[in-house]
């Protein structure tokens, strides 16, 4: 059995980011990772641009300035301007080279058209310069940059309609187990209803993880070995849910050590998730979940998702940790390092009741895990602590 710690840097070494490419829309390309640099093929923005309501200038020895027209957004003339001209301009037009300031229209006065500035004037004041966010044959995005709303707009005011993004692993879910039955089907004595699937589902859609199918087997060797064949031949990753342990009716490390899977580790010494396992056969990456929900969570987020935004070309992928202070006390029971469902909020964070591998009732409350080490003993109510912050908003 093996340390979280050295759990995290075993997987850190054997996970590589792919090195296949597709391109698509950029109104697609939310939470994916650029594969190459984005060149600008134009200046952002592609002319001077008016930063505010008010008047352009071309400024000189007085305050007084005749009024000569008007530029709206849009707009597609470039008055000139002498000495002592100006014109009402408005947000986002084009300002005429032959202005060299705007002045807000609240620092002005105007009659008819005279117009007296009331502030000494700055040379490029409220002007946005030609290429000021992005320079033409410049990089806009380094390669790496995983994409969010802001980035996707920022390419599309570049005029860019398509770029090549890291593909993100398909992904196979398995769950094991006689015992399961399907949401809305009757529950028979000795049943529960499946859930691992649908949250492991859930959470990799709500990650920008889409290319993900689930799949369920029963408590048989033959069956389970097939069908991990299969999976493990069809997907880049393959989550299993359960059958990993050492009973009677757990079929799974059987199959994968038929199946010549390569196990890199199996067993973690930590609460919840001890029986973990994790493997690759070729470039496939497989991880055996414990089939307890809350202990198959905590696993992913720890785990599992670092290992796919890894393989979607997110190298420098971690999940948010901070310092709390808590509002709890906690006594651990052995000597397992444990992952203790939480709620943070602003520098304070309480650690819930009910912690068992089972429960997922307080994990659904929870947006944060308290990781406990292996020789801490206790956690006291003010006790400052490391938290995991849950990427769940």
């Amino acid at each position: 059995m093996i340390s979280v710690e050295q759990a995290v840097q075993i997987i850190s070494n054997n996970v590589d980011a792919t090195r296949v490419s597709k391109e698509i829309n950029v109104s697609d390309a939310i939470d994916y990772v650029l594969f190459d640099d984005v060149i600008s093929p134009i200046n952002m923005p592609p002319f001077r641009q008016s930063a505010m309501d008010g008047y352009a200038l071309n400024s000189h020895d007085s305050n007084e300035y005749i009024l000569i027209g008007e530029v709206k957004a849009g707009d597609h003339h470039q008055p000139n301007l002498k000495a002592g001209e100006a014109i009402r301009i408005f947000t986002g037009a084009p300002v005429p080279d032959s202005a060299n300031a705007v002045i807000m229209q609240e620092k002005t006065h105007v009659v008819e058209d005279s117009l007296s500035i009331q502030i000494e004037i700055k040379t490029n004041a409220n002007i946005r310069r030609l290429g000021e966010q992005a320079k033409k044959g410049e990089v806009a995005l380094k390669k790496g940059a995983k994409l969010n709303p802001a980035s996707i707009a920022f390419l599309a005011t570049l005029g860019i309609t398509k770029i090549k993004v890291y593909k993100k692993p398909s992904i196979a879910i398995l769950v094991t187990g006689n015992e399961l039955a399907k949401s809305g089907s009757l529950l028979q004595y000795g049943q529960v209803y499946e859930s691992n699937a649908i949250m492991l589902s859930v959470a990799l859609k709500q990650l920008g993880y889409d290319k993900v199918t689930m799949h369920k087997v029963n408590d048989d060797y033959g069956n389970t070995l097939s069908l991990l064949d299969t999976l493990i031949s069809e997907h880049d990753v393959v989550l299993v849910s359960g059958g990993i342990s050492v009973g009677d009716y757990d079929f799974v490390g059987k199959a994968l050590n038929e199946l010549n899977v390569t196990e890199f580790f199996y067993k973690v010494k930590q609460k919840p998730g001890k029986p973990l396992f994790f493997g690759k056969k070729d470039d496939k990456i497989i991880f055996a979940l414990p089939g307890n929900p809350a202990a198959a969570l905590s696993c992913f987020y720890i785990y599992v998702l670092s290992v796919l935004e890894k393989s979607s070309g997110n190298v420098n992928f971690s999940l948010n940790r901070t310092q709390a202070i808590s509002t709890t006390d906690y006594i651990k029971r052995g000597d397992r390092a444990q992952f203790l469902k939480a709620i943070y909020n602003n520098g304070k964070v309480e650690i819930l009741d009910g912690q068992s591998s089972s429960m997922l009732h307080t994990f659904a409350l929870s947006n944060a895990l308290v990781y406990l080490s292996e020789i801490a003993e206790s956690i006291k109510k003010n006790d400052e602590v490391e938290v995991i912050l849950l990427p769940i908003n």
